[in-house]
């Protein structure tokens, strides 16, 4: 359910009343990425629901952060048995929201534990002086298409109570944006960044101009939502922990407190009353273990950790496990006989214990995921020996390889991974939900417990603590009343010498309390529990290194390039492990040209993986001098028998130039590829295939064709055209048969071929890339032959006036023909008797100067005073991009220029 209170007021909008009429209530995330890129703002809201923690979040770079999959506007639907398409989500919202209109839909993304959640989103482009940002709100879309969401009237808070069509949930619940009311965004202040009045002025202007969250709940309902934090999570929580109790107003309501001689001793400063810490044996004195009830003794008030017990004895220390009693505090009545050191159980309880034993072990550690691991140990409890049971473990643990190296203590973080309770309505709804982060305090039982590395029983909760204990729980002070008088037993989940979190059990006054049978039979399963919760860990680290690595060596996102429009998609043969030996890229030339790869090693696995990341790394390099593909795939054989490495891979390398609409492909052993024309009719293109890398001694020959606009290219690996007991061959007949509309876009056309062709049981990787070739209209090109001579540099500088002129573009003209006229200038010094210029208006002007030198300027220092050396210093400040790259004769140099908004 979604983590909220069921009753209290609902918080009031910055105008300073409550919110008028109805407004949905949630719990809201806040992701703003700067105009560099950066994220600036990750709230509590953010951390819980994608797991990552702020202090790492703010300042890094946000692509990458939050892989996607299947982004759908508010009113769509994914198509049944559709692939996922693998995208980034705060890049996917960048997108969606270029053109200056905010964006509402869902969108399902991968958190920090590699675990899909379905997140429904409000996007919305912001303006700033110092550029373009994006503000994402987010909010869990399963509670709320499960249960509904919350509502407010007012100031009173009700479940939302409209019947549910179809015999359904929520599911048509979807985000959408209302119209700003007389408060404008204020309710979304508290959402936006610290900083200047006017500029969160400024923010909340354009939140409300664009529209602010809402949700359609159903067809003719659409509620405005209103973000809020729990109170339980902040000031309720801190004034039960922050302060010493009993109160003095508790005291004077208990007329023995003035009977009392003195204040307990405290642990921390803190007094600790009706705790028991069970250690693991007998003391050296031979007196019982700290936790048994002597004779004569209230089980309710029994010893405390450095604290007072209610019959008189004060227990000094627990560092050891033993209890050391100090004379002066004992009772004024003859010592009890001390309890026998051994305990004989009865047969029922003995066979209670080996039945749990039993079910344990055939329910708990089925998997190696951590999430589940931790479910099936509190479903093995609930309701068998609690009614209530939760896993918090530590938030560092998750999230790291490493294992930390400090012991816990009162800033240690924690994370609710599991929970589990006995079906009692109304007596839970406060208590923190998985995925949620809290601290312990050593002053609580879950404290103690997490830094001791020792079991803690309560067996009564007494009133004067129940503040604490309810804080313990995650709850706020309307879960006091619910946790007084029962039983309640903290153990910690300890394996191979590092304490990874603990496990809380709460028992209702209807049974019977916890006892230190319970304690010691429940510790030695928290022990085994521990031990498969840090195998599932350790799967889940080296889980995570084998993807990292897969994600670092294959692209998440297109480049954009003009004249073509590119998608591609990659599915792992082996699903646990994301790694293989497939890759793809596609690489942007000099000329607008675009270098289109797709590559496959032989083998699976991380050793493959790490094969394919030397391959695309050494592509790249080569695609850089603009080799000829046929070249370029015989310095790639060459480079492979120099890494001394035994993998084989096969390779396809082509070429498309959208200025002169044609294409060149080179196949180093690879699977052809398929052009589907503007018709639709698809043609495998016949090419030299050659030998796969790595093999030598065979020659690559390229093939060049014609392409119209319109048309796609089609580039996949075996593994998706192979069919198990067939030919190739037929995979690639399907391919080629009417199964690409050409109006469709790359995108579509991803999906589409891996719907009809892959299925579940291949168990080799597949990489598909799509290209649609659209070209650069002859309008947007314009190219000169310039001789060698000083004065071809006025008349360069005359032919970009002129052209600019022609575009509409005068607002560039200063700057790029001054540009133009130190590129010129360096070109027919050091050019024997060619040197060209080329301008591209497409979404940018693109500027390109070749000459017939092989070798590349280099950008050096240069003072106020010299002469020489200032050219490219003036392109590196003025431009938005520039760069070198070698040509099959000769080099280019070229700059980017973004065109003025109109």
């Amino acid at each position: 359910m979604v983590d909220e209170p069921d009753s209290g007021p609902a918080p009031a909008d910055d105008a300073g009343g409550p919110p008028s009429g109805v407004v949905a209530l949630l719990r809201v995330a806040s992701v703003l990425v700067d105009a560099d890129g950066r994220i600036a703002l990750w709230n509590r809201a953010a951390e819980e629901l994608f797991g990552h923690r702020a202090e790492v979040a703010c300042g890094r770079t946000a692509s990458g952060l939050l892989p996607a999959v299947e982004p759908r506007p508010e009113t769509g639907t994914p198509r049944p048995g559709a692939p996922a398409l693998r995208c980034d989500a705060l890049d996917t919202l960048d997108d969606l929201t270029r053109h200056g209109a905010a964006w509402a839909g869902s969108m399902s993304v991968v958190d920090r534990e590699e675990r899909l959640r379905d997140i429904v989103w409000w996007a919305y482009p912001l303006i700033e002086p110092g550029g373009r940002s994006l503000l994402a709100l987010a909010a869990d879309a399963r509670p709320l298409r499960s249960a509904g969401p919350r509502i407010a009237l007012g100031e009173r808070l009700l479940p939302y109570a409209a019947a549910p069509t179809g015999g359904s949930a929520f599911h048509r619940v979807a985000p959408a944006f209302a119209p700003a009311g007389p408060a404008g965004a204020a309710p979304l202040a508290d959402l936006l960044p610290l900083g200047s009045g006017r500029r969160r002025t400024l923010l909340l202007a354009q939140l409300a101009a664009a529209g602010l969250p809402a949700l359609w709940v159903d067809a003719a309902t659409r509620l405005p939502v209103l973000p809020y934090e729990p109170a339980g999570r902040g000031a309720a929580r801190v004034a039960g922990l922050t302060r010493r109790y009993p109160t003095p107003q508790q005291r004077a309501e208990r007329p023995r407190a003035a009977r009392r001689p003195a204040e307990p001793p405290s642990v921390g400063g803190r007094a600790t009353i009706g705790l028991q810490v069970v250690p693991a044996g007998q003391g050296a004195d031979g007196r019982p273990p700290l936790g048994t009830t002597l004779p004569g003794q209230r089980e309710s008030g029994a010893a405390t950790a450095n604290g007072q017990s209610q019959g008189g004895t004060a227990i000094e220390s627990i560092a050891n496990g033993t209890a050391s009693v100090r004379p002066d505090a004992l009772p004024a009545v003859p010592a009890p006989p001390a309890p026998p050191s051994v305990e004989v159980l009865t047969g029922s309880q003995a066979g209670e214990q080996l039945a749990l034993l039993s079910e344990f072990g055939s329910r708990v550690g089925t998997t190696l995921d951590l999430d589940t691991t931790a479910r099936e140990l509190c479903d093995v409890l609930v309701p068998r020996v609690a009614d209530f049971a939760c896993v918090d473990l530590l938030d560092e643990l998750i999230s790291d390889s490493e294992l930390p190296k400090d012991r816990p203590d009162d800033r240690t973080m924690l994370r609710r991974v599991a929970r589990a309770v006995n079906a009692s309505p109304g007596h839970w709804d406060h208590v923190l939900d998985e995925g949620s982060l809290l601290a312990m305090p050593r002053s609580t039982p879950p404290g103690l417990a997490l830094q001791e590395n020792q079991p803690v029983l309560v067996p009564v909760i007494d009133p004067d603590v129940a503040v604490d204990y309810a804080a313990s729980l995650g709850g706020g002070p309307d879960l006091v009343p619910v946790v007084i008088g029962r039983s309640m037993l903290v153990l910690p989940l300890s394996a191979r010498g590092t304490v990874l979190g603990i496990l809380k059990l709460l028992r209702l006054p209807d049974r019977a309390p916890f006892d230190k049978n319970d304690a010691a039979t429940l510790k030695e399963l928290a022990a085994r529990a521990a031990l498969s919760l840090d195998n599932a860990r350790l799967h889940r680290a080296e889980s995570r290194v084998a993807t990292t690595l897969q994600r670092s060596m294959i692209p998440t996102r297109p480049p954009r390039i003009p004249g073509v429009q590119i998608a591609h998609r990659y599915l792992p043969g082996d699903s646990r492990a994301e790694v293989g030996g497939d890759w793809f890229d596609a690489i942007q030339l000099p000329g607008s040209r675009v270098a289109l790869v797709v590559g496959d090693v032989m083998g699976h696995g991380l050793h493959s993986a790490a094969a394919m990341g030397r391959f695309r790394t050494a592509m790249q390099t080569l695609a850089a001098l603009d080799l000829p593909p046929g070249q370029l795939l015989r310095h790639l054989d060459n480079l492979a028998h120099k890494l001394g490495d035994d993998h084989l891979a096969t390779c396809l390398y082509a070429v498309y130039d959208p200025i002169n609409r044609t294409c060149e492909l080179a196949s180093a052993g690879h699977v052809p590829p398929v052009l589907v024309h503007p018709d639709g009719r698809g043609e495998l293109l016949e090419i030299p295939e050659g030998a796969p890398i790595g093999v030598g001694g065979v020659p690559f020959v390229a093939k060049k064709i014609d392409v119209s606009d319109g048309s796609m290219l089609v580039l996949c690996t075996d593994g998706l055209v192979e069919v198990r007991g067939g030919d190739i061959g037929e995979g690639l007949a399907a391919l080629c048969g009417n199964l690409i509309d050409p109006k469709q876009t790359p995108d579509e056309a991803c999906d589409t071929v891996l719907e009809r062709l892959h299925s579940d049981d291949r168990a080799d990787d597949v990489a598909l890339l799509v290209a649609r070739f659209d070209g650069v209209p002859p309008s947007e090109v314009a190219t000169w032959e310039l001789g060698t001579s000083d004065g071809e540099v006025r008349r360069a500088r005359a032919l970009v006036r002129e052209q600019l002129g022609t575009w509409g573009l005068t607002g560039l003209t200063d700057t790029a023909e001054l540009l133009v006229s130190e590129l010129v200038t360096n070109a027919v010094r050091v050019a024997r008797d060619h040197v060209q210029l080329q301008l591209i208006r497409v979404d940018k002007l693109l500027v390109e100067v070749s000459d017939d030198n092989h070798n590349l300027p280099s950008l050096e220092p240069a003072e106020s005073l010299d002469e020489h050396g200032r050219g490219l210093q003036l392109v590196s400040k003025l431009a938005e991009r520039w760069g070198t790259a070698r040509k099959a004769v000769g080099k280019v140099v070229w700059f980017e220029l973004p065109l003025p908004r109109s």
